[in-house]
């Protein structure tokens, strides 16, 4: 009985104990139902939480804000042919994560690892067995994975033939670039871009940092546009939602005053003689003095555009951004000074050798003179005292005036960055004497060219420009540079004519200084220069090599129009002599401004690219050897099947054309070939190619004659 009661105890207190949790939990459940009661009807009428606008927050969760980037302009050479332009690479990736689906639970991530890297395999220089193990890294956890250099930069042709394979789970990442498809082309004058991060609108964009495409970033650059939109979870756009549209605005296009086939043949004559001889720097420039217009211009060191090989030894722009003292080719100045003035009397004589002015004494270049000589020997010797002698007869305040007329110490205002101004001692009298001939003062490149302008225009000095006009981006000109007078007209054209026929003396090879560049039947007169270079201690280098060797020259010599300006510091081998080794540049581009001159149009031309498929090969190539193009056949078929460059392409005459005329293509000897051309006939023949340095062909993995299909894999070694 007594246990009894016991249990009937425990049941009623557990019963009570229910009964309490239960009210409890009751109470709970109500205070939190007022609680988020009271919380809706505050937010109901506040409309605000934790001080910001619930109605503007959730609204900002379905905003779907997109930047419409806008297009780099595109820079051209004088003819249309392109020298830069916008263009996008790209980084693929594969996303491993299995849990990464779609709303219909389709995978979205990499589900046959094994097909994956064969089909990438193809595309990619990196093997299956390589690509397997990108795929199956040690962490299990790994959400994506890339596949290191082999996988970025890749062009758009690489990346839609990858998007062709379908394979899940492989995505890409775009990044805008500049395209520089001729690599050494005036580098340090077009200069380059990088992408830089913009933190506003969180894009990339390309900046331009050096040359043309800094100078003029602001106009190539363009502006942004944007796209805001409604969209629902699945970011779809609502019909009924908000939407705000402004087009982006594309950059404006540069066409520059630089002929490419000029400008081409220059690149390749300078690299001939900065291998052989590895001067510290080097520069040329090659303008039609009557306009004003740079038709090339480079210098050494310089890098490739494209690959940004060498671009940690190019430095400064040399041809605004340095200044040096010019030496001879400075004589220029001082004769025609001394001739406008009526301080010329060519069949007057003096004593060379040297000259004492101010207790300080002045020699020739060659010490022992050439004894008592006529001043219409003076600059054709290249004397050091004859110039002297007729700065004196000038009179240093009338010659300090045609320094200043001369704009010597004054920028040019070309259109590059960083333009220095040079310097001018002129304090004594050994300071006047020496300037006469290019000692005791400092130029930079494009103030000389200014100055020997005035040759082309009868006295009258024009401005060095690079940029013909530019345009929008639907082709309309937006902006043109005329030909722009600098100051007033210096001398006459009878000085010009005096000077200009001293010019040719220099070539006579009895009393000239440059006879060395004489070729039979060209006329032009040139003036040749070897400059001190002076220490940052004080005084001058004394070394043999220790220069800047010049020399100019200037086409025709009775109504000039062409100068080619060339400058090279210490070169590390002299061989033969200076003259020699700037002879290797001047005597082939100084032959064709000549043909320019006489309106050849082979020396500067371009022409539209036939459409060659469809035609049997006999007849492509007759139609190309007429258009001035060569031809060159992929493979052994009778008929044209596909063609590198396209039709109706503008390319250089004299420029290579592939055809595509069968599937079973034998592999030439592709030792001197250009990287242009390597990847014209690479993307033609279907080869998947592996380029390494910069510059022409030196070797290939794959031998002479070897048949090759599409996929073939061929490694090529670049060397300037």
């Amino acid at each position: 009985m007594k246990k009894t009661t016991n249990l009937g105890k425990i049941k009623s207190r557990a019963h009570g104990y229910r009964f309490t949790v239960g009210r409890i939990l009751e109470l709970v459940v109500a205070l939190v139902f007022l609680f988020l009661a009271g919380r809706m009807l505050y937010l109901s009428i506040s409309k605000t939480i934790d001080g910001q606008d619930i109605s503007k927050r959730t609204a900002a969760i379905y905003r779907r804000n997109t930047v419409l980037t806008a297009n780099r302009g595109t820079i051209y050479d004088k003819n249309g042919l392109i020298i830069a332009q916008d263009s996008h690479t790209y980084t693929v990736y594969a996303i491993l994560d299995k849990t990464y689906v779609d709303s219909n639970k389709k995978p979205l991530y990499v589900q046959d690892k094994e097909k994956t890297a064969e089909k990438l395999a193809t595309v990619l220089p990196l093997s299956k067995a390589k690509i397997l193990k990108y795929l199956n890294p040690k962490n299990k956890n790994t959400f994506q994975v890339q596949f290191g250099t082999a996988g970025s930069g890749l062009t758009l042709t690489e990346k839609k033939k990858i998007q062709a394979m379908h394979l899940t789970g492989i995505k890409f990442m775009e990044t805008p670039s500049r395209l520089y498809p001729n690599g050494v082309f005036a580098s340090n004058v077009v200069g380059y871009t990088v992408s830089q991060n913009n933190s506003k609108t969180q894009t990339t964009e390309l900046e331009g940092v050096t040359g043309l495409e800094a100078y003029f970033n602001k106009i190539l650059k363009g502006t942004n546009g944007y796209e805001t939109s409604m969209v629902d979870s699945s970011e779809n756009q609502l019909p009924s939602g908000f939407h705000s549209y402004k087009a982006a605005k594309d950059g404006d296009n540069l066409y520059l005053t630089i002929d490419s086939q000029l400008q081409s043949a220059l690149e390749t004559y300078m690299s001939k003689v900065q291998k052989n001889y590895k001067p510290k720097a080097m520069t040329v420039v090659i303008e039609n003095l009557k306009t004003g217009k740079i038709l090339a211009a480079s210098q050494r060191p310089t890098f490739n555009s494209q690959t940004k090989a060498g671009i940690s030894k190019a430095g400064s722009n040399l041809l605004v951004q340095s200044s040096y003292e010019p030496g001879s080719v400075f004589k220029i100045l001082s004769l025609a000074a001394a001739v406008n003035s009526g301080n010329y009397n060519p069949k007057s004589y003096y004593r060379s050798g040297s000259i004492t002015v101010s207790g300080s004494t002045i020699y020739d270049w060659q010490k022992s003179g050439w004894g008592t000589i006529p001043f219409s020997q003076a600059f054709p010797r290249s004397s050091n005292v004859g110039m002297v002698y007729l700065e004196k007869k000038i009179g240093a305040k009338l010659w300090r005036k045609y320094l200043n007329m001369f704009r010597i110490t004054h920028k040019t205002g070309i259109t590059l960055p960083g333009e220095v101004s040079g310097s001018l001692s002129f304090s004594s009298p050994v300071d006047q004497a020496v300037t006469s001939f290019g000692q005791g003062v400092t130029v930079n490149v494009m103030q000389m060219m200014q100055v020997y302008s005035a040759l082309a225009n009868n006295g009258q000095m024009v401005k060095p420009q690079l940029v013909e006009k530019i345009t929008d981006s639907s082709g309309k000109t937006i902006k043109s540079y005329r030909v722009q007078k600098v100051g007033k007209k210096i001398f006459t054209a009878q000085t010009r004519k005096v000077v200009m026929q001293n010019m040719k003396k220099v070539l006579d090879k009895e009393i000239g200084t440059g006879h060395i560049y004489y070729m039979k039947g060209k006329d032009f007169g040139i003036k040749t220069g070897t400059a001190q270079i002076a220490k940052s201690t004080g005084g001058y280098m004394t070394g043999d090599r220790d220069y800047v060797f010049s020399v100019v020259g200037i086409t025709p010599t009775a109504n000039p129009r062409y100068c080619i300006y060339l400058t090279m510091k210490q070169p590390s081998k002299l061989g033969s002599g200076a003259e020699t080794i700037l002879a290797q540049i001047f005597k082939p581009m100084m032959s064709r401004l000549v043909l320019l001159n006489k309106g050849d149009k082979s020396a500067s031309a371009v022409v539209k690219v036939p459409k060659f498929t469809g035609m049997t090969y006999a007849k492509a190539k007759k139609t190309a050897t007429s258009n001035g193009l060569s031809l060159v056949r992929l493979g052994t078929g009778s008929k044209v099947l596909s063609q590198k460059a396209g039709a109706g392409e503008t390319v250089s005459v004299g420029s290579t054309v592939f055809v595509l005329t069968s599937r079973k293509i034998s592999l030439p000897d592709l030792t001197g070939w250009s990287e242009s051309q390597i990847e014209a006939y690479a993307s033609l023949a279907g080869i998947k190619l592996q380029l390494s340095g910069s510059g022409k062909v030196k070797s290939q993995s794959l031998a002479q004659g070897t048949v090759v299909k599409s996929g073939t894999k061929l490694k090529v070694e670049l060397k300037e």
